[in-house]
This record gives C-alpha cells, structure tokens and sequence, in this order.
C-alpha cells in the first residue's frame, strides 16, 4: 500500500513540476497548444503534443481524472472545437467507431450525442433517429473504413432536409 501512495505522490510530483518548468501564462498552457495520441483533456494539458512514451503518462493521466468525456462534450480541457468541422469529425469517429456504431444502432447515446454536437446539430434525437434508419448505409460491412463511415455520416445530414438544417458545422 505505501508503494502506491510513494508511486502517486511521485507521479503528481512529477506532472506538477512539468507544468511549473514551463513558466508561460495559464492561457497559453490550457488552450491550443495540441494534443498527441492520448487525445484531449488534462493529460495534454500536462505533457502536450510530444510524441513516444510520454504520451502513455498523458493517457494516464486522462484515465485517472477521468475527465476526457467532460472536456469533449464542454470544449475545455484543449477539447476545443477545431475549425474544420468534417475533420474534426472524422477524427472522432475513428476514435470512436466501435461506441459509435453501437450507439447508431440504437439510436442515441453519448457517442452519438458527441458527434451531434461535433456537427454543430441542435438536436440530437433527430440526429440519432436519422442515423439509425441509415444504419446499413453508414455500417454496410465489418471492413468499411472510418473515412466511409464519416462520408455516409454527412452524406446523411446534408441529404435529410430537416438535418442539413439542424446540423450547420458539416453543411
């Protein structure tokens, strides 16, 4: 038992000395700096966009403060929306598929409710409706690519009248 706590001390020791040794405003650290495999959220705050290893102490990091979901859906955390939207998209579902496809099939969930509001859609429900009744398009086999899936994904909202309007980030 003491090992973990010498181990999380060490840890939070370790991660609070990086974010001092880099003597810039707070502004310049929380926001637009990039983010690595890991992903967004207080690990990249931390440790950046440096690639290797470090990236392992940045996921950590997000796992242990379990805040990466929060910081996507509420743009904080270096979670901010990017300006190309398709993009940006696109990188959420390949990051997601497996929870996206899922969620499709159903028709909502947090992975779906995510991405409704990647695409700057007002309304998620509609969002998730429509997808699901799309769902053999979007999913047509196990070996369909994520740029596929994201593809039938906006090709989806811009040909749904009602979603090409509610949904003003891809159209």
């Amino acid at each position: 038992m003491k090992k973990h706590v010498y181990l999380m001390c060490f840890a939070i020791a370790f991660s609070s000395s990086l974010v001092l040794a880099k003597a810039k405003p707070i502004a310049d650290q929380v926001g637009g700096q990039g983010y690595g495999m890991a992903g967004c959220g207080l690990g990249s705050i931390i440790f950046g966009d440096k690639p290797g290893m470090i990236q392992l102490f940045a996921g950590t990091t997000n796992a242990i403060y379990a805040n990466q979901t929060f910081a996507i859906t509420s743009g904080t955390s270096n979670c901010e929306s990017s300006d190309d939207d398709k993009k940006t998209a696109s990188l959420f579902i390949t990051a997601n598929r497996e929870a996206l496809e899922k969620d499709i099939s159903r028709g909502n969930g947090e992975a779906v409710a995510n991405l409704s509001k990647i695409m700057g859609c007002k309304d998620s429900n509609q969002f998730g409706v429509k997808l699901q009744q799309q769902y053999g398009s979007i999913f047509p086999s196990e070996s369909v690519s994520s740029d596929q899936v994201t593809d039938s994904i906006v090709k989806t909202v811009k040909e749904d009248p009602s979603l090409a309007e509610s949904c003003d980030g891809i159209v």
